[in-house]
């Protein structure tokens, strides 16, 4: 990443990284964990469970995961309560929206690509991002889910952008390995669900502790 101006193109992760979504996840879970008379998670439980999508995140929620008889109903209603919940508590980290408008001001191209059910992405790129973001990936049944390279090789795609000119961003062990795969290179922020620490024993190699710092690496 020594080379000024190699990148045209910066992918973003969603949670963690843009969005401070760990609250309302974790009401959310443990309103359908309360529907069922199930143990309640704590916000360090749902942190070390967020980041493969909704349907892991209960799995490791709900005891005995998909094994429990009740983990479809409790799933349900999950999802039913987060639509309707997703943006109670959920805000921008400090400086991301700086970071946005100067990107879109230096004519960077932009997406996001998360492991959030696609009409939740769609949801919260509507209510932050659309001045800055018209691509915006979710999960959905016919495109494989991060660490797969699909997502963020499909929104390459869609804004006419190249591997090599384009960075990913991320906060989590699932996006270090998901830029692997796409081959593309990485940034690491230190604000989002994972620490550092565990960043860097996934193979994270290059970290920013505000988002404006990503200026400096473009």
């Amino acid at each position: 990443m020594d080379k000024k101006n190699r990148y045209d193109t910066v992918i973003f992760d969603l949670d963690g990284t843009l969005l401070n979504t760990l609250e309302d996840l974790k009401d959310s879970v443990n309103y359908a964990l309360q529907t069922a008379g199930m143990p309640l998670r704590t916000m360090e439980e749902i942190r070390c469970f967020v980041g493969n999508g909704v349907m892991r995140l209960m799995e490791l929620a709900v005891p005995e995961g998909r094994n429990n008889p009740e983990f479809e109903k409790v799933f349900e209603a999950f999802k039913a309560n987060y639509s309707i919940h997703c943006n109670d508590k959920t805000g921008l980290y400090p400086h991301v929206e700086e970071l946005m408008k100067e990107l879109k001001n230096r004519g960077y191209k932009m997406a996001i690509v998360s492991n959030k059910y696609y009409d939740a992405v769609q949801e919260l790129k509507e209510q932050y991002f659309v001045e800055y973001i018209t691509v915006a990936i979710g999960e959905k049944e016919d495109i494989l889910r991060k660490p797969a390279p699909d997502m963020a090789l499909e929104a390459l795609k869609i804004l006419g952008s190249t591997k090599d000119s384009a960075v990913y961003v991320g906060d989590s062990e699932v996006d270090i390995a998901t830029a692997r795969n796409a081959g593309m290179d990485c940034i690491s922020v230190t604000w989002g669900f994972r620490k550092k620490e565990e960043q860097k024993k996934a193979g994270g190699k290059v970290f920013v502790d505000d988002p404006l710092e990503i200026l400096d690496l473009l």
